[in-house]
């Protein structure tokens, strides 16, 4: 950012700085975990570390609500989980049948994801807090300033609620759903209620052993109080006018008796062309598909980059090349801020992404992608790091990238050379001649003699890239042109240039 101080270390320095923090984040796992959910953790995750580096003590939270109702069949799911509609999402079978629960399905693999982006966090599973009994004070509390808490969510969001109305719902012990059910009686001293769920139950739940859970706009600030919370990231969502900060604040204060946490608003990332991503609604790229084609570091840099107010347009084809090539600039540089708090770990060999799109289509095994490699000046010793490389390549060729990358190079000369003019065809084997001459096969060498051949024959250089495409691919457009070359080969580009010219004549 130019010498610009980051934007983390703005909001570590903005906190109090007398205090140990604890900064909170969080969500429900109800379906996939995407990159969109990712920013709320790699947000505090990159403050929790700015406050670290100004010499203070930190601790992460990452608070799963495993314990919050399924609120209804989502489009991945089968028809038949409408009978867990309203269920805590940890009282549901797995979808796959190999998980503990419908919660840890979800959760499970975003927790390996983020350990891979270097996110350590303490986990927190609400459900576990709830059914321990950690929260049995506050919600004797919340239960028994019913009417206080009723006043300031009426008050501050503009919402009529019945006279009746209690922030804690039930576990129904008939229908199994957490209910909104109407409180009879309770008892503080043995936290139990006595309630009317709407199937028609009338039980008792006891709140000690986790029989029902306080509503979102409760649970909220008594995490707060429960934790010590000094600092949390949350969506636009929850900030807007009347919505649950405004009421989490004053609920905090007022019932709980404790200051609300420095609060940090972010922006959704959206999927370009497709809008802000919803697991719901099927618009959604997880972080661990994410993982599959993006080194983790680039993945945070995704976040360090852009301030949290401002919204993130992803795009996972030709925008993820020029991100990934933007951090590598920042890599080489290796003195950014930017660059310190995206860094995972030292890797061995990096291999620029956009030349490893180019090598994997030209070699046909391992073998010949080493052998690429090699011609391209890379002393391989880390195998296993490059072949992990090779592989996001290869799956972001399948699923991302767009045509005009992908390209196979033909085993014989392509039927397509007989488009070719006199002019190109001149210019070909004067190229030819020009790679004869060369004393070593760089890249750069390879790519600028094109422009050499161009200039000299008065031609414009595009069309003799074109006809080497043609020569190649069978096609007029490809990959950068240097280090095509450079790891087809001398050998194997003098052969088939000599062959394209040869049968010219």
């Amino acid at each position: 950012m130019n010498g610009k101080v980051h934007w983390a270390d703005v909001y570590a320095s903005e906190v109090p700085q007398d205090r140990k923090h604890r900064i909170a984040t969080g969500i429900t796992p109800s379906g996939p975990i995407h990159i969109g959910n990712m920013r709320e953790v790699l947000t505090g995750d990159l403050v929790f570390k700015a406050i670290r580096d100004r010499g203070l003590e930190a601790e992460l939270l990452y608070i799963a609500d495993d314990f919050d109702p399924l609120r209804k069949v989502y489009p991945f799911l089968p028809e038949s989980f409408a009978a867990y509609v309203g269920r805590p999402v940890s009282d549901i079978p797995c979808p796959c049948g190999g998980c503990r629960n419908y919660a840890e399905h979800f959760l499970g693999p975003f927790l390996e994801a983020i350990e891979e982006l270097d996110i350590r966090p303490h986990v927190i599973r609400s459900s576990e807090e709830y059914r321990r009994g950690s929260y049995t004070d506050e919600i004797r509390t919340a239960i028994t300033h019913a009417g206080e808490i009723r006043s300031i969510l009426e008050r501050i969001s503009g919402r009529t609620l019945p006279p009746e109305w209690s922030p804690f719902y039930p576990i129904c012990s008939i229908c199994g759903r957490i209910s909104n059910a109407r409180i009879l009686e309770h008892e503080p001293e043995k936290h139990l209620v006595r309630y009317r769920c709407s199937c028609g139950n009338e039980g008792i739940a006891d709140y000690s052993k986790g029989k029902g859970k306080l509503v979102w706009r409760v649970d909220w600030p008594m995490r707060w109080a429960h934790f010590g919370v000094t600092v949390e990231p949350f969506g636009k969502d929850h900030a807007s006018a009347g919505g649950s900060w405004d009421t989490g604040r004053e609920i905090a204060k007022k019932v709980f008796g404790v200051m609300p946490p420095f609060p940090i608003v972010y922006e959704w990332i959206s999927l370009k062309g497709k809008g802000e991503m919803h697991s719901s609604k099927g618009i959604a790229i997880t972080i661990g598909e994410m993982l599959e084609i993006v080194p983790p570091e680039v993945l945070r840099y995704l976040i360090v980059r852009t301030k949290p107010e401002r919204t993130i347009d992803f795009d996972p084809g030709m925008g993820l090349i020029s991100l990934i090539d933007e951090y590598d600039r920042l890599a080489a540089e290796g003195q950014s801020r930017e660059f310190a708090l995206s860094k995972i770990s030292s890797i061995p060999t990096r291999i620029p992404f956009r030349h490893m799109v180019t090598v994997v289509q030209i070699a046909r095994d391992d073998r010949g992608l080493f052998q690429c490699l090699s011609r391209s000046g890379y002393d391989i010793r880390d195998y296993e790091n490059i072949l992990g490389q090779a592989k996001r390549v290869r799956i972001w060729l399948k699923k991302y990238a767009p045509e005009f990358v992908k390209f196979s190079v033909k085993e014989r000369l392509p039927p397509q050379v007989s488009e070719l003019g006199d002019d190109e065809r001149a210019a070909l084997e004067e190229y030819l001649e020009h790679l004869r001459s060369l004393k070593s096969w760089h890249a750069e060498e390879l790519h600028n003699g094109v422009y050499m051949v161009a200039e000299r024959r008065g031609m414009n250089a595009a069309k003799i890239f074109s006809a080497i495409y043609l020569v190649f691919l069978g096609q007029r457009q490809g990959p950068r042109m240097g280090w095509f070359l450079e790891a087809m080969g001398r050998d194997p580009v003098l052969r088939r240039l000599k062959e394209a010219v040869k049968g010219a004549h």
